[in-house]
């Protein structure tokens, strides 16, 4: 366990290690009580460990502790909480104890639909029965998510006039698919209490959901005429009245960014997955222009307004014509026929919207429409027009499509997009987030080898004015060198395209050698099929293959058949938590690298490397160091359990960057001798009761 803090933040550079703080104080546990705010978030979570019957875990009340005094000073405090730690209750418990201090809530947001789900339908229930009948158990808590996540009542009720064909009302109830859902919608309409999407079971198709929703910008809010019963509008006012609102990244990215008050006015923010937060911010502040959703806007202009939409119409073909020919990848600035393509779409939105401004007090869910698409047009190509070559990425994108059952990569024929996406997040993380509120981070790979650095940086909190911080490790619960093996097969020629014969083969060995409880990390749809095909062919096991049903269900059949083998990619490295002999086996085909033509990763590279840095090293590097700690996390979920991690990509043996990559992952017993792993997993096999 560490602790540092950054000393002077006028004084920091990009790359400067954070002074130490209390000298790398190793705490007794007794100490802990002692540091503001610490006592009554010890007595807490002491009090609800007893209450269900749990174990007191050192890692969890150093965490406690130091995110208790964060609160209480008013620092921002950064946490990694290695998996077992109990990282939520090492945040909720503190923010609990601060109820009734504050007539503000603290926002706690997380990257991932699982784990909010987690906290609101598990970790709180748990937490403030345990607490009872103290007055912390009363606490209010609350889930906002954004107003598309919700039903609404005036769309379903026919509010909303339809652009689409199929339109709500017109649909026959039995023809289709859709047809069905939206029947089905409108049956839980009457029951549900929350209108909240997450709640349906089964689910529905987005296509359906988009007929009984709106986005933000087409709600008409507080005009509506069913406004006193709006599940959004009743979501916000629980989130207003609560103590603890639980939300997402993205949404806490849009309320800090882009001006929307979508959530309750806050002083704190605990965030989860903090190892998210950058992309996920990225993702929220992004956008796109296409020439398609320019004539959306003007279809939409010709049918709710009398306004004309002409310009528009004209505007969409211009911008079309200047993508021809246009090959995807960076832009480096915006050339002649682009420049004037942009600029005509932004002249023709910005008249179209001063057209079509209503002229009393009316409402017009059409016209609210329409002006939502022509601004969400206007926005989006201003803001291009504005970009600047230090501050924002530009690139082209195309989609590509199926044909006789093959995927076809996109050519230079199919539909164009134009995108945009900030270059750094930092400093509008410290300007729109740090800047006035207290925030915690935590996630359990926050540092590579001992260092915060790398992601301080990107959070924004190095360089001139960066604000104080304090960073805090607190280890793990877990004896990774006598739980886990990691092995890398550096004997196998390196990756190429696609996942090579040995790797397959290799592959084969270790799972036969585990008799399954394999989870299979891939780095492409395409290499975890081509595994689970060649796992099918060579052997017995059974062969679960992540998209061949749904993720939930894989991960339920995985976990209850030990000898199954799940293969997948990017959403099962951090998204699987299967503890017990049901994965002893994680495999990862090669090195997580973003991809050589991801956009938004060559563009920071490049800036990196402008500053005389190592662009490789500090954005591809450590994006693969992030992902494959959290791949390798997947294999110890509780101290009983054991496996091996496997890494069948050579270059972590054989390339000076491998050493980088391994201090990144918990530290197991390492080897590169496949007898030794292979004895190691028929043992382990043959040990399971089944």
């Amino acid at each position: 366990m560490s602790v540092t803090e950054s000393i002077n933040a006028p004084k920091n550079t990009p790359g400067t290690r954070p002074g130490p703080a209390t000298g790398g104080t190793r705490f007794t546990g007794q100490e802990l009580e002692t540091l503001p705010g610490a006592k009554d978030a010890l007595t807490l979570l002491d009090e609800a460990v007893a209450a269900t019957g749990g174990q007191n875990r050192a890692g969890q009340r150093t965490m406690a502790t130091h995110v208790a005094q964060a609160l209480e000073l008013q620092r921002h405090l950064l946490v990694q909480a290695g998996t077992g730690t109990g990282k939520s209750l090492g945040y909720l418990v503190p923010a609990l104890a601060r109820v009734g201090e504050s007539d503000q809530p603290i926002v706690v947001a997380t990257a991932t639909l699982a784990l909010q789900a987690q906290i609101v339908n598990r970790d709180i229930p748990r937490l403030l029965q345990a607490l009872e009948p103290r007055p912390e158990s009363q606490a209010q808590v609350a889930l906002l998510k954004g107003r598309n996540n919700y039903l609404c009542l005036h769309k379903l009720e026919g509010g909303y006039p339809e652009d689409e064909p199929d339109a709500l009302f017109d649909m026959p109830s039995s023809t289709s698919r859709v047809g069905e859902e939206v029947v089905r919608l409108r049956e839980w309409a009457d029951r549900t209490e929350t209108g909240d999407r997450d709640e349906l079971k089964p689910g529905v198709s987005d296509r359906a959901w988009a007929q009984v929703s709106v986005s933000a910008a087409e709600c008409l809010g507080r005009r509506c005429p069913l406004v006193e019963e709006c599940f959004s509008e009743m979501a916000r006012s629980r989130a207003a009245e609560a103590d603890i609102v639980i939300t997402n990244h993205a949404l806490l990215a849009i309320n800090a960014f882009e001006g929307m008050k979508v959530l309750p006015e806050h002083e704190t923010v605990i965030i989860d997955e903090a190892h998210e937060l950058v992309d996920r911010v990225t993702g929220a502040v992004s956008g796109s222009l296409t020439a398609a959703m320019v004539r959306r806007a003007a279809r939409s202009v010709k049918k709710h307004s009398k306004a004309d939409s002409g310009a528009l119409e004209m505007a969409a073909g211009t911008l079309e014509t200047a993508f021809e020919g246009l090959a995807e990848g960076l832009l480096k600035g915006l050339d002649g026929r682009l420049l004037t393509a942009i600029s005509a779409v932004n002249d023709a939105a910005r008249t179209a919207l001063s057209d079509t401004k209503p002229d009393g007090q009316d409402v017009d869910a059409g016209l609210q429409m329409a002006r939502s698409r022509v601004s969400e047009v206007h926005d989006m190509s201003s803001r291009i027009l504005e970009a600047s070559g230090e501050q924002d990425v530009l690139w082209i994108s195309r989609q590509g499509g199926w044909e006789n059952g093959r995927y076809v990569a996109a050519s230079d024929t199919d539909p164009a997009t134009l995108n945009i996406a900030p270059l750094s997040v930092g400093l509008q993380l410290r300007d729109g987030l740090f800047a006035d509120r207290t925030v915690i981070l935590t996630s359990a790979t926050l540092t590579v080898g001992d260092s915060f650095d790398v992601a301080a940086g990107a959070l924004g909190l190095q360089g001139e004015g960066a604000p104080r911080w304090t960073s805090i490790d607190v280890g793990s619960p877990f004896d990774y060198r006598k739980q886990g093996i990691m092995y890398v097969a550096g004997d196998l020629k390196p990756p190429g395209f696609g996942v090579h014969e040995g790797q397959l083969e290799r592959l084969r060995e270790l799972c036969e050698a585990s008799e399954g409880g394999a989870l299979g990390l891939f780095s492409s749809k395409r290499a975890a099929e081509r595994a689970a095909e060649y796992m099918r062919e060579h052997s017995d096991l059974n062969i679960l293959l992540q998209g061949e049903s749904s993720l939930k269900a894989l991960v339920e059949e995985f976990s209850e058949d030990v000898d199954s083998c799940l293969f997948g990619t990017m959403s099962l490295w951090q998204g699987v938590d299967v503890p017990g002999d049901s994965c002893r086996l994680v495999v990862m085909d090669r090195i997580p690298f973003p991809r050589p033509d991801d956009p938004i990763a060559q563009a920071r590279t490049e800036a990196v490397n402008r500053h005389r840095g190592n662009g490789f090293m500090a954005v591809s590097a450590h994006h693969a160091a992030i992902r494959m700690a959290q791949g390798a996390g997947r294999l110890i979920r509780s101290v009983s359990d054991r496996g091996v991690v496997a890494v069948l990509d050579s270059r972590v043996a054989t390339k000076r960057y491998g050493g980088f990559l391994m201090k990144a992952m918990p530290p197991m017993w390492s080897t590169q001798n496949k007898a030794a792993v292979t004895g190691a997993l028929a043992r382990l096999s043959a040990s399971i009761e089944r």
